[in-house]
């Protein structure tokens, strides 16, 4: 068996797409205009196929609400960005499986945040 210090020398050799490399830097404000810009272009791609776009709405209310804790904020605006970024970790271009990994990102949010999400609904 390896013990922990081989496991980290090993090169996995994974590159970051270039659309995650534009993100990963900026400012929780930019991650929000990020979100805001491409959030409504994948809703209106999948958003028929999809059964929790309700709840990306709601996200959208709650990330815009000024009384919501930035770091709050930054959970909703994390997901949100899973959601939009297509090479996830079951590819989105796979038919009917590949929005179960966002369903399970969107539901642990859900949990997280709970009764909090129920005003944003509307």
């Amino acid at each position: 068996m390896q013990d922990l210090k081989e496991i980290e020398e090993i090169d996995f050799d994974y590159e970051k797409p270039e659309e995650l490399k534009k993100i990963e830097n900026k400012t929780s404000e930019e991650k929000t205009e990020y979100v805001n810009e491409k959030l409504w272009e994948k809703l209106e791609k999948v958003g028929k196929k999809i059964s929790f776009a309700k709840d990306m709405l709601a996200f959208v209310n709650y990330m815009r609400d000024p009384n919501v804790s930035l770091h709050r904020k930054s959970i909703v605006v994390s997901a949100l960005i899973y959601f939009i970024f297509p090479l996830d970790a079951i590819p989105d271009i796979a038919p009917l499986i590949g929005y179960l990994d966002d369903l399970g990102v969107i539901a642990a949010v859900l949990k997280f945040l709970g009764s909090e999400l129920i005003p944003y609904y509307q």
